[in-house]
């Protein structure tokens, strides 16, 4: 059996998206976009649509489960709180549809692509390219955030496919951030 998942890299001019499929042990990229906002000038307008396109896209594509990237930190608190509207009216409309939903820090996304919490989005880009064999170069970098979400989500899946039952994954949900920094870095813990 299939499992698809929604992979979502929210943004309040533009929103990644992209539809991960694994069948055994075999991955395709359903579909791999962007919905552009940069003609609308209201905020509330811009939170409309993506509310409105993200549930068009899970009635359409029909995932068992979804994946939103979280804001983490920011310059200006302004964007930062437009950004952390965009996520939440994309996990409304997952909701809204009764989906499962998991959110995601950058550092874990690229973790479980690289290897490296620290990686470029370049060097995502590749391995993406790598793992999924597709042409990744003609995709943007929301588009392409938004698969690594998927898959991101995907490793952290095991063997519950449909994502029922799991807990949500921010990194630091399965211990302290503490623990994990150390744990993901031992040569920079220093022993007196």
């Amino acid at each position: 059996m299939a499992t698809k998942i929604l992979g979502i890299d929210p943004g309040s001019r533009a929103t990644g998206f992209a539809i991960l499929v694994e069948e055994n042990s075999r991955f395709t990229v359903e579909c791999c976009d962007v919905l552009r906002m940069d003609q609308m000038e209201d905020h509330t307008e811009r939170l409309q649509f993506i509310f409105e396109e993200i549930s068009k896209i899970i009635k359409l594509y029909k995932p068992e489960t979804c994946a939103v990237e979280t804001p983490v930190y920011g310059v200006d608190p302004l964007a930062m709180l437009k950004l952390g509207r965009a996520q939440a009216a994309a996990i409304l409309a997952i909701t809204n549809q009764k989906l499962p939903v998991s959110e995601y820090y950058p550092k874990a996304v690229k973790k479980a692509i690289t290897g490296n919490g620290n990686a470029s989005k370049k060097q995502v880009a590749f391995m993406l390219q790598k793992m999924l064999n597709i042409p990744v170069e003609k995709l943007s970098g929301d588009a392409t955030d938004a698969l690594a979400v998927a898959w991101c989500h995907y490793t952290h899946l095991g063997n519950n496919s449909t994502g029922t039952g799991t807990k949500k994954m921010h990194q630091n949900n399965r211990k302290s951030f503490w623990a994990s920094f150390i744990e993901d870095n031992p040569g920079r813990v220093k022993k007196h």
